[in-house]
């Protein structure tokens, strides 16, 4: 019991990527591809969230634009 977690070797990995091969072959492109989209949207999302929170307050320019002020 002195193996707790298997750590695949460069052998074991090669093995793993040609069944994948086998298994996955015409849909890999399309797998990647999809999943790079996904990525991308997701990075945009972020990034728009960020510049959403980030972004200043704007002033308004007239003073008829001005909420009423209570006084």
């Amino acid at each position: 019991m002195e193996i707790l977690a298997w750590i695949p070797g460069p052998w074991e990995l090669a093995i793993i990527a040609v069944i994948a091969l086998l298994l996955f072959g015409k849909r890999l492109p399309e797998v990647g591809k999809s999943l790079g989209k996904g990525i991308v949207e997701f990075k945009r999302g972020l990034n728009d969230m960020q510049n959403e929170v980030t972004k200043p307050v704007e002033e308004p320019k007239n003073k008829q634009d001005q909420p009423p002020t209570q006084g």
